[in-house]
C-alpha cells in the first residue's frame, strides 16, 4: 500500500512538473500583437504569425499563416495552437469563430488607432500570457514616451501616400491610422475632411498643398524609387514637391499603434519640423 501511495505521489509530481513546463503554442495575428509578445519575452511560445508580423527580424523564422485579413481555418489548425492572440481587425471573423468552436482560446486585442489603446493592448496580451510582471516596465516606458509628446499643434500640412502593387495610389483621409498618427504628432492632415483612403488625383494633391509628403518603404519600392515620387500627378506643384520634403516611415512602427508607435510619432514631428523650417 505504501509503495502504491509512493508511486501515485511520484506520478502526480511528474504530471504537475510536465504541465508547469509545457509551453503554449501561440499563433499571433497582427504586427502590433507580435511585437508585444516579443517585448514580454514570450517569443519561444510562438508557432505561427501573420504576414504583417515582421518585426523583430527573428519573427520571420516563425511559420507565416498569411495576411491577417485573409485568414483560413486549416492553416491555423495545422499548427496545433493552444491559443490564438489576434488583433480585432483580423478577418474573416468567421474563421476565428471556428477556431473557438473547436476549443482553442482566441484572445482579441484592440485594433484602435489611438495612443490610449497601446497600454490596453499590452495589458491584454500580458494577461493572456500571465506575464503581468514583465509588462510593468514596458507600460511605464510607453506612458513616459506618450507623456513627452509635444502638445502644441503646428501648421505643417502632411499627406500620406500609400502605393502597393496591384492598386491605385491612395491618400489617407480621416478615420485612418495615418490621420491619427499625423494628428498625434501635432501636425495637420492635408487631406482635410476627406474620409478613409481615396484614389490619388492631381487636383486633390494640388488642393491639399502639403508641406511634407509621407510614405513608406514599400511604396517607394512600388513606384521605383523616391525620385519617381515627385513625378506622380500634381506632386511637383505642391510645397512638398518643390522642396522635396519627404518622410519615409516604417509603416508598422508608426501606423500599427503598437509599442514602437509613440517613439515613431515623436520622430515624425521632429522630421516634419526640420523639413518645413529647413
Amino acid at each position: 500500500m505504501k509503495l502504491a501511495h509512493l508511486c501515485f505521489a511520484t506520478l502526480s509530481l511528474l504530471v504537475t512538473t510536465v504541465s508547469a513546463q509545457a509551453k503554449e503554442r501561440i499563433i499571433s495575428i497582427g504586427g502590433d500583437v507580435t511585437e508585444i509578445i516579443y517585448a514580454l519575452g514570450a517569443q519561444d511560445e510562438l508557432v505561427g504569425r501573420d504576414t504583417t508580423s515582421n518585426q523583430p527580424a527573428a519573427v520571420n523564422n516563425v511559420k507565416d499563416i498569411g495576411y491577417m485579413r485573409q485568414l483560413n481555418t486549416e492553416g491555423i489548425l495545422s499548427l496545433k495552437p493552444t491559443m490564438v492572440i489576434t488583433s480585432d481587425l483580423a478577418q474573416p471573423s468567421a474563421v476565428l469563430e471556428q477556431i473557438k468552436n473547436v476549443g482553442i482560446p482566441v484572445v482579441y486585442v484592440s485594433g484602435k488607432h489611438s495612443l490610449q489603446a497601446i497600454p490596453q493592448k499590452v495589458e491584454t496580451v500580458a494577461k493572456a500570457l500571465h506575464r503581468e510582471k514583465e509588462a510593468k516596465p514596458l507600460q511605464e516606458n510607453i506612458d513616459k514616451t506618450i507623456a513627452s509628446l509635444p502638445s502644441k499643434q503646428q501648421p505643417i500640412k502632411v499627406i500620406y501616400i500609400m502605393a502597393h502593387s496591384g492598386i491605385n495610389n491612395l491618400v489617407a483621409g480621416k478615420d485612418t491610422a495615418a490621420d491619427a498618427a499625423i494628428h498625434d504628432a501635432g501636425l495637420q492632415n492635408g487631406m482635410g475632411n476627406t474620409l478613409h483612403y481615396q484614389p490619388m488625383s492631381q487636383e486633390g494633391i494640388i488642393a491639399a498643398a502639403p508641406d511634407v509628403i509621407m510614405t513608406d518603404s514599400d511604396a517607394i519600392k512600388t513606384i521605383g524609387g523616391a525620385d519617381n515620387l515627385w513625378k506622380l500627378p500634381g506632386v511637383a506643384m505642391t510645397p512638398a514637391g518643390k522642396n522635396h520634403n519627404l518622410i519615409i516611415i516604417d509603416q508598422m512602427a508608426l501606423l500599427g499603434f503598437g509599442i514602437r508607435t509613440p517613439e515613431a510619432i515623436k520622430a515624425l514631428r521632429s522630421k516634419a519640423e526640420a523639413l518645413s523650417h529647413g
